[in-house]
């Protein structure tokens, strides 16, 4: 069986990075090693024991921003696995997780996503009951399902997400790793699937491998990344000559907080208590999302215009009546 090597990239959230390390140990199949990224000054401390090693390697910014794509590189760099695996820091894989990569990731496969399952707030707080998981994990609304068994290939590289996925190490040669011109949040997924479709290389739903996404809080559409946002969309058009994130940049023209009337993105304010009262998501989400904001957004528009269309009538009425 092919030995695979674990990569997360982290900053804070160590009782989630803990929970990671934890479902690592209960492994079928061992992983050859842990690699993780801080995106922080210090490295973690006192994690939990474990029968593989751990190692750390720390990757930052001057301005403080999230180095997301050159964290994974850094890490795949550092591994010496045959399968690279990566996982987020707060998405505790199931104890088959490592043996179902190991058997679906070989040379010339490209690359493999795994299951995820959102969890609720405090779900964790008894410790690591998959059976528990598996009852009350729920999948995103937003993301297709995975296949009823096996593989299913992805026809869309859009779709790719890096919660949860997995290459040989060969493939993940041939796909040069993630472009760092990337920094802060968003883009460089949708960049890197570009990339693997412009090489030929493969994209896969897989039934199994999966992970149990913990809760925390979060926005979405991301209003805390404004600025992120719009300048990696805009290094996306350089690369690629279209932007993307579009649902996230019409989310944010509609609440305002930008202008896209022109070639430039401008952003016009920064989000207020409102607008994340909008996004947030709560305790009973077991993730946040998107599609709910930009309904609710749409629907405020579709409301307004209907009242000044009914208004606009009104006066079109007396004024009518005004010249008989």
């Amino acid at each position: 069986m092919r030995d695979v090597s674990v990569l997360t990239i982290a900053r804070g959230r160590e009782a989630h990075l803990h929970n990671v390390i934890r479902g690592l140990a209960q492994q079928t199949v061992p992983p050859r090693e842990l690699v993780i990224a801080a995106m922080q000054d210090d490295p973690y401390e006192g994690l939990p024991d474990t029968p593989f090693p751990i190692h750390q390697i720390q990757v930052t910014r001057p301005d403080g921003e999230l180095p997301l794509a050159a964290a994974r590189n850094a890490v795949a760099a550092k591994a010496s696995g045959e399968v690279l695996a990566f996982v987020d820091a707060d998405c505790i894989p199931h104890p088959d997780f490592v043996a179902d990569v190991a058997e679906a990731c070989h040379d010339g496969r490209g690359l493999v996503m795994g299951e995820v399952a959102y969890l609720p707030k405090g779900t964790t707080e008894g410790g690591l009951d998959f059976h528990h998981f598996d009852k009350i994990g729920v999948k995103h609304s937003d993301r297709q399902g995975p296949p009823a068994e096996g593989l299913r290939y992805c026809e869309d590289y859009r779709c790719f997400w890096s919660l949860n996925f997995a290459m040989h190490r060969a493939d993940w040669a041939r796909s040069g790793g993630f472009d760092e011109g990337y920094f802060g949040y968003g883009g460089e997924d949708t960049d890197f699937g570009r990339v693997l479709d412009a090489r030929g290389i493969d994209i896969w739903w897989m039934k199994g491998a999966k992970v149990y996404h913990q809760y925390h809080d979060h926005c979405m559409p991301p209003i805390h990344h404004v600025e992120a946002v719009v300048r990696n969309a805009e290094y996306f058009a350089t690369r690629w000559g279209h932007r993307t994130m579009g649902h996230w940049l019409h989310a944010f023209h509609l609440m305002g907080l930008i202008d896209d009337s022109d070639d430039v993105l401008t952003i016009l304010r920064a989000p207020d208590e409102a607008d994340f009262e909008l996004c947030r998501q709560t305790g009973d989400m077991p993730y946040a999302n998107s599609r709910r904001v930009l309904d609710k957004l749409q629907g405020d528009l579709d409301t307004e215009e209907e009242r000044r269309a009914a208004a606009q009538a009104g006066e079109d009425r007396i004024s009518a009546i005004a010249a008989e």
